[in-house]
């Protein structure tokens, strides 16, 4: 201990945050060394979700250990409530972090199948933490109450979250993990300075007519996954775009599809609703899903419009298998320029050996001029018979195409 308590206050400080406040608090014990460091910790960790019935001891820890708190600013402040916690606690702490100079708030609200209703959260958050950097809420509730000026961002509704992201002129990353009962059939997100979004829908909506208008031009990354048969509409471009992982199951993904063509890395698993005329000019990295039925006609599309692409991945990505009827395989009657003058690796997941993917992996080796690299891992059901006959089937491939120095 006493090696311990040489290091430099800085450095301390770093091993504090790393544990929960509870145990920080508890090193003012150790020594007069150490009666004081405890409250310049950058980073608070309050965890009360498994519901210890004595909550109000837990509540008045709070207060005083935010009270006390001498940190300039607080990097993290992170909230694991559960339901006993009441909206009167929070909109004190939220009011105590304003004073700290908060930069990142997280409040996470854990529930049980036997939770009576779930958390409000004050109006407070609203326009208290002007200082907030980074935001994540769980599970809690806001209110409709944001007709006064807002600082930053379960909704109550549609036009409430339109208010709520208009009021953040300079957000930058989005994530919205959309539960069934979240009360908003269309999600808008209008955000000009937006870089970063992540949509992730439930299995199952109640709402019949559902889905999300996007307006990001400064857009860098997106990712997409949703199996609800969501509409998407694309107000503008998206030429910033390097990475994009797109599964979505509605009917038509062309929008998506069309004002993403600047993208670097990409991600498939949509229908086969191809923009014409769009040309992929700056892809590097494809990965596309087996699972939809038309997945063979998407390939050669993607292929055809992409120059320069290096790296292939297949892999069937979700779902249980589908019954409908699968695609015959036509060979192109133009080998894509990727394949003769840029591809390099190609990499299969979860192969079955089913007569489509041996004509792909046929086709791909023959015209592959640039292969350098091809992997092939079966599905782990595979019997061992099945797997020596793969073997048999993809050297045989490899021969006939010697030129192919492939590692199978």
């Amino acid at each position: 201990m006493n090696r311990i308590s040489q290091l430099p206050d800085e450095l301390l400080l770093k091993i504090l945050s790393i544990l929960p406040t509870k145990d920080v608090v508890a090193t003012m014990l150790l020594s007069k060394r150490w009666q004081f460091l405890w409250t310049l910790v950058p980073r608070l960790v309050y965890d009360d979700s498994y519901q210890n019935p004595e909550y109000g001891r837990f509540s008045r820890f709070v207060d005083r250990s935010l009270f006390m708190n001498e940190a300039p600013v607080i990097e993290t402040l992170r909230f694991k409530l559960g339901q006993i916690c009441g909206s009167g606690d929070i909109q004190v702490w939220i009011r105590a972090a304003h004073k700290c100079c908060v930069r990142e708030l997280i409040i996470e609200i854990v529930t049980y199948p036997s939770s009576r209703s779930p958390v409000t959260l004050p109006k407070s958050l609203y326009t208290c933490c002007r200082m907030l950097v980074t935001l994540k809420l769980s599970n809690a509730v806001l209110v409709d109450d944001v007709a006064s000026s807002v600082s930053f961002p379960s909704f109550p509704g549609d036009e409430f979250v339109n208010r709520l992201l208009s009021s953040c002129p300079v957000l930058e990353d989005l994530v919205v993990n959309r539960s069934t009962g979240d009360n908003v059939a269309v999600f808008n997100i209008i955000v000009p300075s937006l870089k970063s979004l992540v949509l992730h829908g439930p299995w199952i909506f109640e709402a019949e007519a559902h889905g999300f208008v996007i307006d990001a031009p400064s857009l860098e990354l997106l990712d997409v996954l949703d199996t609800t048969n969501a509409f998407f509409v694309i107000r503008s471009n998206m030429p910033k775009i390097v990475e994009a992982n797109v599964v979505i199951s509605c009917d038509h993904p062309e929008q998506i599809m069309g004002s993403i063509t600047s993208v670097k890395r990409l991600c498939l698993c949509v229908k086969d609703a191809y923009p014409a005329g769009s040309i992929f000019c700056c892809l590097l990295s494809l990965k596309i899903c087996t699972c939809e039925t038309e997945w063979l006609n998407l390939l050669m599309h993607v292929l055809r419009d992409s120059p320069k692409l290096r790296t292939l991945k297949f892999e069937k990505c979700r779902g249980p298998e589908n019954v409908e009827p699968r695609q015959s395989w036509i060979e192109p009657s133009a080998v894509p320029e990727c394949l003769s003058s840029s591809l390099e690796t190609v990499e299969w997941v979860k192969y079955k050996g089913t007569e489509e993917e041996k004509e792909v992996v046929a086709f791909i080796l023959r015209n592959g001029s640039c292969l350098k690299t091809g992997t092939i891992n079966p599905l782990q059901s595979t019997s061992h018979r099945e797997k020596f006959e793969m073997i048999k089937e993809l050297a045989f491939f490899a021969q006939a195409f010697a030129y192919f120095p492939a590692c199978v």
